[in-house]
């Protein structure tokens, strides 16, 4: 890959109401419980009524999912899945194969090809109070008319202007193999001697820190300062405009410094609101650790905090590293203490949001249970959706059972919206197919919602209906 992937929320998503469609408004004032003088309470939300889960979705978006979902908990398919795809590539031929994926795994998952093609989609979802997390989900080294697109791409979407952004996919940031080191802070750290500070590694036979930075190359030095200054840019934009910037989280052993660079991020832009946000990965033994330090940093030093509270997507590659190398694995021994870890961290949140509203928590999972925990404990403590420090978020695509009832119950909500060119985001799709695979094969809750919903439109005789 070539540098650390961002992701905007748009503005915050809409609640249906009456006929139209009409946006949350800011974050209101405190009250101690739900259903306090001046507040209603928030409704009890049904994740079991596949009438209104479905309400968006057309039949044949129905029958696509339940097509898409099946193949998808078929172990041998969704191990094998690049081989079959290049396979299908080479039979059918490029268009033929390009119309098949936008029907099938393409259409299911991803938003459209650029940025007026998901126009439609977010429009439908915000008028059922689901909003979306943009991610342009291509992950390919760039060409340079690949680099031409996305100078137009950051354009369009209003981060940078082509002439301000041109430089960013120029020959002197684009390495021999071709990759783009996507990240730069050069506005925030101006000089060597500051960034040194930044960056420290333990040297095992001093036992002392040092600067990662003079163990750089030249090269490596001036991607590290064009990485600085492109997270200034889209932060800055991102303040500017009133959306929040989400930062991935990777494997463990480069997670340290991506989130020690997003730490610096949230010191310099969460001074007002939470506009970064890191992301936890709560299958790993550390990540309560983790949060809670960050927490107290940031009631330490006064400013917001922000995370996206996610299980984690690199299991296998993980345990093998650590097997390989010989040191601790670093992952939870079982789906059930993940599971315990995620949601100790998320309350550990919920009771810093009660006591100083000054943190903010995406709850990012597909975990019915999860999501029913976050609530009850959200009602205890009284922290009401319409403050919106808490939101959740799934993949498009994916148990849509849950983010539209919660949407429509007036919870902040969002659809994780990835897009881009069918052939460049296919490497996107292998890999969430791999990283999901277990859930997949668990999803049979989503994938009888979806049966049963088709049905009763097939008997009620409004399958082909356009208000089924």
């Amino acid at each position: 890959g070539a540098g650390r992937r961002l992701a905007g929320f748009l503005r915050g998503p809409a609640r249906r109401s009456g006929r139209g469609a009409v946006p949350m408004r800011c974050c209101a004032p405190r009250s101690p419980a739900w259903g306090a003088r001046g507040r209603s309470a928030a409704p009890v939300v049904d994740f079991g009524d596949p009438q209104e889960a479905f309400r968006s979705k057309s039949s044949a978006e129905l029958l696509r999912g339940l097509v898409v979902l099946g193949l998808c908990a078929v172990g041998p398919l969704v191990e094998h899945n690049r081989e079959l795809l290049q396979l299908g590539r080479r039979v059918l031929g490029q268009a033929l194969f390009e119309r098949l994926m936008k029907m099938t795994f393409y259409g299911q998952f991803v938003a459209g090809e650029d940025q007026e093609a998901i126009k439609p989609l977010i429009r439908r979802n915000r008028a059922f109070g689901v909003g979306a997390v943009l991610d342009y989900s291509v992950e390919e080294d760039l060409s340079p008319a690949r680099a031409e697109r996305q100078e137009l791409a950051l354009a369009k979407l209003g981060i940078a202007t082509k002439a301000e952004s041109q430089h960013w996919f120029t020959g002197e940031n684009v390495g021999e193999s071709g990759t783009v080191d996507l990240l730069d802070w050069n506005s925030l750290i101006d000089s060597r001697t500051k960034l040194s500070k930044l960056l420290l590694v333990p040297n095992i036979k001093t036992r002392q820190l040092e600067p990662l930075l003079s163990h750089f190359t030249e090269e490596e030095e001036l991607q590290m300062k064009r990485m600085l200054q492109r997270m200034d840019v889209l932060a800055k934009r991102a303040t500017e405009t009133g959306v929040r910037l989400m930062v991935d989280a990777e494997q463990s052993y480069f997670q340290p410094a991506i989130s020690r660079l997003t730490l610096e991020m949230q010191r310099r832009f969460n001074r007002e609101r939470a506009v970064i946000f890191n992301t936890h990965q709560c299958y790993l033994k550390e990540a309560y650790d983790n949060v809670s330090v960050d927490v107290e940093l940031s009631r330490r030093e006064g400013w917001h905090f922000g995370t996206k509270l996610v299980r984690g997507a690199y299991m296998d590659q993980e345990r093998e590293r650590a097997a390989k190398i010989g040191y601790e694995d670093p992952i939870n021994p079982t789906y059930e203490k993940t599971n315990e870890m995620y949601h100790r961290c998320l309350d550990y949140v919920l009771e810093e949001i009660k006591h100083s509203r000054k943190a903010n928590v995406m709850v990012a999972t597909h975990n019915e249970d999860t999501v029913k925990f976050t609530l009850r404990r959200m009602m205890e403590l009284g922290i009401h959706p319409s403050e919106k420090k808490v939101c959740f978020g799934q993949l498009l695509g994916m148990c849509d059972q849950i983010t539209f009832p919660l949407g429509q119950a007036g919870f902040p909500v969002y659809k994780y919206v990835p897009y881009g060119p069918v052939d460049e985001v296919l490497p996107y799709l292998s890999r969430r197919a791999q990283e999901n695979r277990g859930f997949m094969q668990r999803a049979n809750q989503e994938r009888d919602l979806l049966w049963r919903e088709f049905k009763r439109r097939l008997f009620a005789g409004t399958i082909f209906s356009t208000n089924p």
